[in-house]
């Protein structure tokens, strides 16, 4: 006997996103089923201890509304991640909720340094796996505050 498949809501290639936790709302995000890993654009300012818990402290900048937030989380681990180019580096990992659109799950995200990089945020698929689908022809498709689009540019 064969199970129905799930109805799975749509991502665009970009969405906005919120992470509720860090006080952070409407981050740009590049969906990318190619990582396996999220990750934010942060710089890690300190690790510290908490009621028996391992805690990191780091500042997300958005350079275009010359804006710095500093947030605090519960430092999961540190994990060698391998980028795009190949090259492995050890980022800190955190666990904090993430909603995209009205999904809202807990997500494990790497700390990183995506200042060179069009986006803050990126979403991998261990955050997409079983919640969402993919259409890459498609931006905003999560985002009702901004207007669908067709097509890739950015």
């Amino acid at each position: 006997m064969s199970k129905e498949p799930k109805i799975l809501p749509v991502v665009g290639w970009r969405e906005l996103v919120h992470l509720p936790d860090l006080g952070l709302h409407a981050v740009p995000a590049k969906i990318d089923t190619g990582a396996r890993t999220s990750s934010l654009h942060g710089e890690v300012i300190e690790e510290f201890e908490r009621d028996g818990e391992r805690y990191v402290r780091f500042a997300v900048d958005f350079d275009r509304q010359h804006v710095r937030q500093v947030c605090e989380a519960v430092h999961v681990d540190v994990r060698g991640i391998t980028s795009s180019n190949g090259e492995t580096q050890y980022r800190y990992v955190i666990k904090t909720p993430l909603k995209i659109g009205d999904i809202e799950f807990r997500a494990e995200i790497s700390l990183a340094n995506r200042a060179d990089m069009k986006f803050p945020m990126l979403i991998g698929r261990s955050s997409l796996r079983r919640r969402f689908v993919v259409d890459s022809g498609y931006s905003w498709l999560q985002t009702p505050e901004m207007k669908v689009q067709k097509g890739h540019k950015p």
